[in-house]
């Protein structure tokens, strides 16, 4: 496992580009977002790690590798940043985080 360096300038790259680079993408949101099971709008958002009302932090642990999410309010919830290129992301409840394969955060 890689590890992570806590002092690293944050890479940005726009979300166009990101599915520029990967068509099949492109193609998916167009089959989901034409079945109704969700908005185009709301798959992007959930790609791009913005997604409204998704303020549940999936964190993976630089000791462990274990997931971990954590909920407004609790202990360490503003302390925790989110990086998405480490395969941490945002859950936009704790259903969705469970069926994911995370656990809650003990404090």
């Amino acid at each position: 496992m890689r590890q992570r360096q806590f002092h690293r300038k944050q890479q940005h790259r726009s979300l166009l580009a990101s599915i520029a680079a990967a068509p099949g993408i492109v193609l998916g949101l167009l089959a989901v977002s034409a079945a109704g099971i969700m908005s185009a709008e709301d798959l992007l958002s959930s790609l791009s790690g913005t997604a409204k009302d998704c303020n549940i932090k999936g964190n993976i642990s630089i000791k462990t590798g274990e997931r971990i999410f954590h909920v407004p309010g609790q202990e360490y919830y503003a302390a925790t940043k989110i990086s998405p290129q480490y395969g941490e992301r945002w859950f936009c409840s704790e259903a969705e985080a469970w069926a994911a394969g995370w656990r809650k955060a003990r404090n």
